[in-house]
């Protein structure tokens, strides 16, 4: 067994990376948490040593598709015996390093659904999900959550609420 924190830095808010980490961890069985900071990302992980060694080598190697790693430091800690892997809330600091990703032209997936008179969200014009949508433009202060961008005011639809807590779904987490 094996406790591990790791520090990711680079664009890694506004990119899917929270949830990218929650599937992967969970999917190897593993523990722990992850949350944004606005300082990067931290992600504290337990498990078989060989689990976790296979978490960040897959998570450096294949990140989410808009996401940016420029760096990643490991600090190996004591076993916490943690129940579960959750994404938890984030967490502001005294300082800002976090990279902002720019807006994203829509998505393949996006775009079938705003194109299909069958989809909910046919026509839709503020269309996103964590692969695509505004980031850099609604942004006002890190870390990034949709509490700190100018959709705040704007309550999300009973259904668009259980995508963002779906994690099989892309829209999980999704902040735009």
């Amino acid at each position: 067994m094996s406790s591990k924190r790791f520090t990711i830095k680079g664009i890694v808010q506004g990119v899917g990376f929270r949830p990218h980490v929650y599937r992967l961890a969970v999917g190897l069985g593993l523990k722990g948490w992850v949350l944004n900071s606005s300082s990067g990302v931290f992600i504290e992980v337990e498990g078989l040593t060989s689990r976790v060694d296979e978490f960040i080598r897959t998570l450096l190697e294949q990140p989410p598709p808009l996401a940016v790693i420029r760096s990643c430091q490991e600090e190996e800690l004591p076993i916490q015996n943690f129940a579960d892997f959750v994404i938890l809330e984030s967490v502001k600091q005294e300082t800002r390093e976090v990279m902002v990703s720019p807006d994203i032209a829509i998505c393949g997936d996006c775009r079938r659904e705003v194109l299909d008179p069958g989809d909910r969200r046919y026509r839709y014009p503020f269309i996103n999900c964590t692969n695509c949508g505004p980031r850099f433009t609604i942004i006002k202060d890190v870390p990034y959550d949709r509490a700190k961008t100018t959709m705040a005011e704007f309550p999300m639809c009973p259904e668009c609420e259980a995508e963002y807590r779906n994690p099989l779904d892309r829209r999980f987490h999704a902040q735009p």
